[in-house]
């Protein structure tokens, strides 16, 4: 089944940008409303979404019509449930905690098996069952719902989160293990094999995706774009946000580039993360896979009594 955005197929593939400079010049000519209020993720992993709001041609006119601000994915749902915005790439639990809260269909940053940006770290001699405390990173709460499930499955249920900036080294000593998310995670990887050569110990690095995929055979889903309750909608909103996620999937050379300057990371990374780990069409598979988390978070006590429809896609 295709999620589809009234008309407009969620892969919709786009050949000529500057026809849409015109059409979206003539929207935002014809209007008077206000600009909508956008919360966004300053990450490597939502950077192709972004295209069209930071590059030419379109960003322009896009900023004309949307207003875009940078925060960490918890504080796009807070911004959100608050009415500070009105479009929010949010982590998919806040669909549970948040009245009101829509998806717009089309986009989704998730991955259908290996990751490499969610990571429970711990000490390879402390066994999952056997662990007594998890520094958590609380960029995501979705990420740390799919972590407490996880440990409900490895019989550790009441292990508790201690949060903490994303810093493995001041993590692992203050708990057993360490949830990193996110650019912290990738970069944990990467430094990897010079961790072990400057403190000797060994670590086990579980990816949580990947283990989300070996236990249910579902998708991890992380985030989509939330929707506030009583956001006006229309088509073109449904357009601007999925034309600027296929915009950026076809300049992968570009943002390698970019993020490579941003990040102690290499191009080679960088591009198998973008291309490879992570999944940009909210599809029917991912919608199966938000069904699969809701009714398990819920089952577990993760997240308040919460039953996700399909209703849950439309305006």
């Amino acid at each position: 089944m295709e999620v589809k955005a009234k008309g407009v197929t969620a892969g919709t593939h786009v050949e000529n940008p500057k026809a849409r400079v015109d059409s979206l010049s003539n929207r935002v000519n014809s209007t008077s409303h206000r600009r909508l209020r956008v919360a966004a993720i300053r990450f490597l992993n939502p950077a192709p979404l972004m295209w069209d709001f930071e590059h030419p041609p379109l960003n322009a006119e896009l900023a004309q019509r949307y207003e875009v601000s940078w925060m960490l994915p918890s504080e796009c749902a807070d911004q959100l449930a608050s009415g500070a915005a009105d479009i929010g790439l949010v982590p998919i639990a806040s669909l549970a905690t948040t009245p009101g809260l829509r998806i717009l269909p089309g986009c989704t940053i998730a991955s259908k098996g290996r990751v490499r940006s969610l990571l429970l770290v711990r000490r390879a001699n402390q066994p999952l069952e056997k662990l007594h405390s998890v520094a958590a990173d609380t960029a995501s709460r979705t990420t740390l719902a799919y972590a407490r499930i996880l440990f409900h499955k490895w019989g550790n249920a009441e292990v508790p989160f201690i949060p903490m900036a994303a810093d493995l080294d001041a993590m692992l000593d203050r708990a057993d293990a360490a949830i990193l998310i996110g650019d912290p995670a990738l970069m944990a990887l990467e430094e990897r094999a010079n961790r072990f050569e400057r403190t000797g110990e060994e670590l086990v690095y579980h990816d949580l995706a990947e283990e989300w995929k070996t236990l249910t055979g579902l998708p991890f889903v992380s985030a989509v774009w939330g929707l506030a309750g009583g956001s006006l909608l229309d088509e073109g909103i449904y357009r601007d946000f999925i034309q600027s996620r296929d915009h950026g999937l076809q300049n992968i050379d570009a943002l390698v580039e970019q993020w490579s300057r941003q990040l102690p990371l290499s191009e080679g990374t960088i591009r198998s993360y973008l291309t490879t780990n992570i999944h940009y069409v909210l599809d029917e598979e991912c919608v199966e896979g938000m069904r699969g988390f809701f009714r398990m978070a819920v089952k577990t006590g993760v997240l308040p009594e919460y039953e996700f429809t399909m209703n849950a896609l439309t305006a």
